[in-house]
């Protein structure tokens, strides 16, 4: 009989060796024989749990999309005001448990799969809108709703490209150089728009 968790923790060892796999050889030249080695597993038992590398990679997506989640809450948690909620939400995307070379890689190749495989578009899509949602929330406290909405964006496509561009440099990531540059393109935006507010009210929330 096989031990209570085994297979929980066999599966989420295939899924840290998908990541390193990308990571070294990219999505489309790695297979699932390679994966199931790495984590010491059998080809049968990965194919057996996930039937298909695209079905491995969706499953490595919700992974880190549950851990990035968790990061992020586990912030929130500790943010009192509209404007510390939105530092914990972008501190929360340059997590270093998120904001690493291999995580990098495999993000990478979650984007390039989004354009041919409709789970991962779907993942991909319910991260960035509730990024966006959360975002503007918090931004109605220093402006108007429709600004809030067009910063958010802004913020979200800010976030995405430091990741992108990250992935071109050498060495290891700085996530507080990240998330400098994306505090200040905030930072920027509420300074320009608050006065734009009818009265004072939205920024004691």
């Amino acid at each position: 009989m096989p031990k209570i968790g085994m297979e929980e923790e066999r599966r989420r060892s295939l899924i840290a060796a998908t990541v390193d796999a990308i990571h070294e050889n990219g999505f489309c030249d790695v297979t699932i024989a390679q994966i199931a080695r790495r984590a010491g597993v059998s080809g049968g038992l990965a194919h057996h749990y996930f039937g298909s590398k695209d079905q491995l990679l969706a499953a490595t997506m919700r992974h880190l999309l549950n851990d990035l989640g968790e990061q992020i809450r586990s912030r929130l948690a500790k943010a009192e005001t509209p404007r510390e909620r939105i530092s914990a939400i972008i501190t929360g995307n340059f997590a270093p448990e998120q904001f690493r070379e291999a995580v990098i890689a495999a993000w990478l190749a979650f984007y390039v799969q989004a354009q041919t495989t409709e789970t991962s578009r779907r993942l991909l899509r319910i991260y960035a809108a509730r990024l966006a949602s959360n975002l503007t929330f918090n931004l109605k406290a220093f402006m108007p709703a429709r600004d809030a909405k067009r910063v958010a964006e802004g913020t979200a496509s800010m976030i995405d490209g430091v990741w992108i561009r990250r992935a071109l440099k050498d060495g290891a990531p700085d996530p507080v150089s990240a998330i400098r540059m994306v505090e200040d393109y905030v930072e920027t935006q509420i300074s320009a728009l608050r006065p734009n507010l009818s009265g004072a009210s939205g920024t004691s929330r």
